[in-house]
């Protein structure tokens, strides 16, 4: 038996039916899915590579294109998050400044794997065929697996909780 009482307590502080928080959660799901959809398809056609001119600008075009979604999904989340009920235990300075914390760890290790993997290392050079010279294990790669994306689950941690 499972008791399901604290997860209904939780679903009465979200608003499911809020459009802002259909936006978001959508946004959230649909731009990894473009993205993953988006580099197989390239890696298997060359199809951008040869629309593009070269690998390289192609890749260039797809980060560009992924950080215009990242755009529009952190401004989904932004109104959701202005629109849905507030826990009142989280209205306080120390949730505050623990969500500046958490923002503030998660966007260090979202910088540090950008810087340490590049622009093309950061947005799927692999599948357009550029691939860097070895595996990165400087920070943040010596701390976490995936920091790129405990990074980022971080910043939208900090923020909900600020």
């Amino acid at each position: 038996q499972v008791d399901v009482t604290a997860m209904a307590r939780l679903f009465g502080y979200v608003d499911v039916t809020d459009s802002g928080f259909i936006a978001a959660v959508l946004s959230i799901a649909f731009n990894p899915l473009f993205w993953n959809v988006v580099a197989r398809w390239e890696h298997k056609t060359r199809a951008l590579s040869r629309v593009f001119g070269s690998p390289r600008a192609a890749c260039y075009c797809l980060g560009a294109v992924i950080l215009m979604l990242n755009c529009v999904r952190s401004h989904c989340f932004t109104e959701a998050m202005k629109s849905q009920p507030k826990l009142e235990g989280l209205d306080c300075h120390w949730a505050y400044y623990l969500g500046l914390a958490i923002l503030a760890v998660g966007t260090l290790f979202v910088i540090s794997s950008f810087l340490a993997l590049g622009f093309t290392g950061t947005f799927l050079g692999d599948y357009f065929g550029i691939l860097m010279e070895a595996k990165v294990t400087s920070f943040p790669f010596s701390v976490l697996d995936n920091p790129m994306y405990w990074g980022s689950t971080g910043v939208y941690l900090g923020w909900s909780l600020m």
